[in-house]
């Protein structure tokens, strides 16, 4: 069992598999027959129907000659991903070319043809992303044009097209990643260093890992040796189906430690069916902002374990904008599908078609109870979210205090929200509650981060407006065994977040 302080060192040294570097690259292993037993004596006749249909991706892309005369573009990596830090390391301060002239780069992935009546190849995105020309190459030596499909950074894949018309290729096809078991076998097949063709065999070594390197991270995680160029490349269970798209590696050294990821079909899958038909994504969503569900917040719900997602507030004009959810409900079921912990919620919902109407199972005020919900369009939910965002007034702090009536509770000052206190912190009109003023130093509430011109909008669940509905709702808390106060705060523009606060 590796530690957390561990897992955390090695995250950072995790390589995603692009193109042609100096640097090693990212993406996971193979599978082989679900055997109780020893692995099977050869993978010699699954590796031979399979090599058809796995292709070698070869990009070049015309960059400005400002990183030297050996310079390749800085990768295009997905959204949150933790491997920005290694790549920002190694491309900065490179020398730059005095006439800044255009020159070509070239960069290597593999994928995989999924329809060959369509010439239908799937690679990740990053093996593809800002590249002019891409060239598709068979086992066969054929080498065609490509042109893109549609892209989806966020889970990291890409759909290509070539014209089949006077070749007969050779198709996989997707099978199911949740029937897979820790310890079945797995195979990979893959363009390795540009070694196209090549195999590797492993097993399933864990189940839905979470690199950060997206918001839908549930990685197969394998053991199967995967290098720089086997990036898009397949993961295959024991029928020769593609259960993971090889996509990242952790790796001191940059090479192949044995510990590599794979996109599960069962994300990918309804990705790529989405990018053939719309070229774009069309995902699910709520409409909701959500943190983790902490033991000592769900004590203070009255919750038996920690699980869900805690919704920190709601979207204006989002699908749930009409209360069927509220701030301080905790996600635990969403469309029979448990959550388990809050980043199952943005991935299940993701994975929804919009319009559909779900059945959402919440606990509120530590009653449990089942919502309907008609799910929006992630793609216009974000557009909405960042308006209004856009929309919180930025107002400038002034340094005079003004007179208030207070309160001191938990370690922190409380005061009256009015036009001096909005003025002098600079909160948003639409933000309401109770103002905290002063926060003392090593009490509960320091600890838990909270910082003066914070607001308090509820307690366990219950609305305050004023000093005096905080001390008595604190009160109450204690009269009723309370070890943890639940807090909903908002900050300056009105974002939402719950925190607990030690009562002893």
């Amino acid at each position: 069992m590796i530690s957390k302080t561990l897992w955390r060192a090695a995250r950072r040294t995790v390589v995603v598999g692009v193109s042609a570097l100096v640097l090693t690259a990212a993406v996971p292993s193979f599978v082989a027959p679900t055997m109780a037993s020893d692995a099977p004596p050869s993978v010699a006749d699954l590796a031979e129907r399979l090599l058809g249909a796995v292709v070698n991706i070869s990009t070049s892309q015309t960059v400005k000659g400002t990183e030297g005369p050996g310079a390749v573009p800085m990768p295009q990596l997905p959204e949150g991903s933790p491997f920005q830090d290694f790549f920002d390391d190694f491309f900065k301060n490179r020398g730059g070319d005095k006439d800044n002239s255009a020159q070509k780069v070239q960069s290597l992935g593999s994928g995989f043809v999924i329809d060959a009546a369509q010439g239908i190849v799937v690679t990740n995105n990053h093996v593809i992303a800002d590249a002019d020309d891409i060239e598709v190459n068979f086992s066969d030596g054929i080498t065609l044009k490509a042109t893109l499909v549609g892209t989806d950074p966020k889970t990291d894949v890409a759909v290509l097209k070539v014209d089949p018309k006077g070749h007969k290729l050779t198709e996989v096809k997707f099978g199911d990643s949740t029937k897979m078991r820790v310890g079945d076998w797995v195979m990979a097949i893959g363009n390795p260093f540009g070694l196209g063709g090549t195999v590797t065999v492993g097993i399933v070594s864990a189940r839905n890992r979470d690199i950060n390197s997206g918001p839908y991270d549930d990685f197969i995680q394998t053991d199967a040796a995967i290098n720089r160029g086997n990036s898009g490349g397949p993961l295959f269970n024991s029928s020769g189906e593609v259960i993971g798209i090889n996509t990242a590696i952790i790796s001191p050294s940059g090479g192949s430690i044995g510990i590599g990821f794979s996109i599960p079909s069962q994300l990918a899958a309804g990705v790529v069916d989405q990018l053939r038909q719309f070229g774009e994504t069309r995902r699910g969503w709520l409409g909701v902002r959500i943190q983790p569900v902490t033991d000592d917040i769900a004590e203070s719900l009255g919750m038996a374990t920690a699980k869900g997602a805690l919704v920190a507030g709601v979207i204006k004009g989002g699908p749930v904008d009409n209360g069927s959810i509220q701030a301080g409900d905790v996600v635990i079921k969403f469309d029979g599908k448990d959550i388990h912990e809050m980043r199952d919620l943005p991935r299940v919902v993701a994975e929804s078609p919009v319009g559909k109407a779900v059945d959402v199972v919440i606990v509120r005020k530590g009653v449990e109870q089942t919502v309907k919900v008609t799910l929006g369009r992630l793609e216009d939910g974000e557009k909405l979210a960042n308006g209004e965002d856009a929309g919180k007034p930025n107002q400038g702090a002034d340094n005079k205090a003004p007179a208030v009536s207070t309160a001191s509770v938990l370690g922190m000052t409380v005061g009256e929200l009015n036009d001096d206190t909005r003025k002098k912190f600079g909160i948003g009109a639409d933000v309401s509650g109770v103002v905290i003023t002063d926060v003392a130093k090593n009490s509960a509430a320091a600890e838990r981060g909270i910082q003066p011109g914070e607001v308090i909008t509820e307690i366990a669940q219950e609305s305050v407006a004023t000093p005096k509905d905080v001390m008595d709702r604190i009160g109450a808390l204690k009269e009723q065994g309370r070890k943890n106060a639940l807090l909903m705060l908002a900050s300056k523009t009105g974002e939402l977040r719950f925190v607990t606060i030690r009562m002893d």
